[in-house]
């Protein structure tokens, strides 16, 4: 399939109106509307309902926009490290990651890798293991970091010294705020936030202990800062990792450590036998030697 038709069809689902995305694309609208009636042609189903108000992607169209939006990310990056030579060390980095406190320490890595290779971009992706795992496995990131548990059987990695540390985050006003640390019992029957992610679930129910069956979960979240968001309005108190921290608004809501303590590590990660780009491949003998030191 023409990637150049994908982006014939993603220049139209953005602009919703065919006019419009023809003058985006610098080319005449009656061509474009050949161009998408071909492709609904050769795929044999009705991507998108035209009326006088603009384009509606139809059930079928909002499947095919997410397929294409993956297919012309690969095509892209794929041109782009075929363009680099090992001699000739630039181009996209690409890398997925959770909001971990490990972050910062791959973002001062980047920096200074990037002060000996000044034509190396990063493309950071944020999302939670399991959806950085996803574009690991089909090509999209080069490396990730991924909060454990996760299963990484199929992946090479480093693990970070860094311990990402658990937290509750609540209103300001609450009174829990006026602890030092949250204890399994100040949180009983309370309204809670947690991940949606069933392994690291089973990680928070084991820290409440023989408390588990008064655990009282409102919302299930996969990402720290939408949680900060639900316990801003009052919704719950949000069970979350460190790596969180930097974005609240501490006037609003504030975070305490669980006590016990609660601890979890980080991995970064890539395919087993990957090929990469030289920038992906230098990047990853250069943060080898930064994690040893």
């Amino acid at each position: 399939m023409d990637t150049r038709i994908l982006k014939y069809f993603l220049a139209v689902a953005r602009e919703e109106n065919i006019t419009k995305a023809a003058e985006m694309l610098h080319i005449t609208q009656p061509t474009l509307s050949r161009q998408l009636s071909k492709l609904e042609d050769d795929l044999g189903v009705r991507l998108m309902v035209r009326d006088k108000n603009g384009v509606t992607l139809t059930d079928e169209g909002i499947l095919f926009r997410r397929r294409a939006e993956e297919i012309t990310e690969l095509a892209d990056k794929a041109e782009q490290e075929l363009g680099n030579s090992a001699e000739n060390i630039e181009g996209t980095l690409s890398i997925g990651c959770g909001e971990l406190a490990s972050v910062r320490l791959l973002t001062d890595i980047f920096k200074s890798f990037q002060e000996i290779y000044p034509n190396v971009q990063l493309d950071l992706y944020t999302g939670n293991a399991d959806q950085i795992k996803q574009r690991l496995d089909d090509g999209l990131n080069d490396i990730g970091i991924l909060l454990e548990p996760v299963e990484i059987d199929r992946y090479d990695f480093i693990r970070f010294k860094t311990r990402e540390r658990w937290f509750v985050v609540m209103r300001s006003d609450s009174p829990l705020a006026q602890k030092k640390c949250v204890t399994p019992e100040d949180l009983i029957n309370l309204p809670l936030i947690v991940t949606k992610r069933q392994c690291v679930r089973n990680e928070i129910e084991n820290w409440f202990g023989k408390h588990v069956n008064e655990v009282n979960i409102v919302a299930t979240i996969n990402m720290s800062t939408n949680a900060s968001i639900l316990v801003e309005q009052g919704i719950g108190y949000a069970i979350v990792i460190e790596g969180s921290l930097p974005y609240i608004d501490k006037n609003i809501i504030c975070m305490r450590p669980l006590c016990p303590e609660k601890t979890a590590t980080s991995v970064i990660a890539w395919k087993k036998s990957q090929t990469f780009a030289p920038a992906a491949r230098r990047f990853l003998e250069y943060i080898r030697d930064k994690l040893s030191e």
